[in-house]
This record gives C-alpha cells, structure tokens and sequence, in this order.
C-alpha cells in the first residue's frame, strides 16, 4: 500500500532491487495492481515491465477485492470449486461403501467450499444457496435425482 504512485513504484522498485540481491526474482506475471476510488489509475513500471492493473484477484485462495465486499462473487466461486473437487469423486470413492460417501463430503468436498469463509458476512440468501448446494451434492453421491418420488 502507497500513498502515491510515485512512492508505490519507488517501493516496488527498491524490492525488485533487493530480491535480486540476495537471488530472488519478482514474478511480474503474479504482481498486481488495484486502485481505490481515490486514485486516478495510471500505469506502474518495474524493472521495465508495465504492472497488470486488476479490479480483483485470487490471493492465497480467497477473492481480494477493494471498496464494497460481496462475498457472494467468493461464495458462488467456491461451490464451483465444490462441484469441481465433486467431479472427481471416481478417485476418492471408488471402494467406498455408500454408508461413509457423506462422510468423504464432509471430510473432502465441504472443506473446499468454506475454505476462508470466517471472513465472510452469511445472509440468509448465501446460507440457502450453501444448503441448496449440499442438499444438491448429497442427492448425486446418492444417485437421487430431484424428480425421484422417495
């Protein structure tokens, strides 16, 4: 964080610097920039390579984003990730009895799609929607299609 451009790409130079001093290198393919409301976005250089400016970003495995948070971008993003981890269960359930397929969700599936959601503010439409997509995951391990009269 900067108060300015300039001091931003002072400080971004000066680490580029120093990482390469002791045998680092700064992957500027990796480095990103965002700009709050209060900065009129123009285009950072270092080690002549132009800085790829972003709205937001994925950062260690949450959605970093600034000004208003909504989370539901986050959470919709990690029950994709859910059905994702979901669509491999030929590797993690083959041999498995039925009886314990709820318990490789709850050890497997479930953790990828909470993964950070202590920072997350839960209404009451994001807690259906987790609900309805449990529910949903639980019928396919189960083979029951909502259409099934049981």
């Amino acid at each position: 964080m900067a108060e300015s451009l300039e001091d931003l790409s002072t400080m971004l130079n000066d680490l580029n610097g120093v990482s390469q001093r002791i045998g680092l290198k700064m992957n500027m393919d990796k480095t990103k920039i965002m700009f709050n409301v209060h900065v009129t976005p123009m285009p950072v250089v270092v080690a002549s390579t132009m800085l790829e400016v972003d709205d937001e970003y994925v950062y260690l495995g949450q959605i970093v984003r600034l000004g208003k948070s909504n989370f539901d971008r986050e959470v919709n993003r990690r029950i994709q990730l859910g059905w994702a981890f979901w669509k491999l269960r030929h590797i993690f359930l083959s041999g498995i009895p039925q009886s314990l397929k709820t318990k490789v969700y709850n050890q497997c599936v479930l953790p990828v799609m909470t993964y950070g959601s202590e920072t997350w503010s839960f209404t009451a439409g994001r807690m259906r929607t987790l609900k309805v997509t449990q529910r949903a995951m639980e019928r396919a391990m189960l083979g029951v299609s909502l259409r099934d009269k049981k």
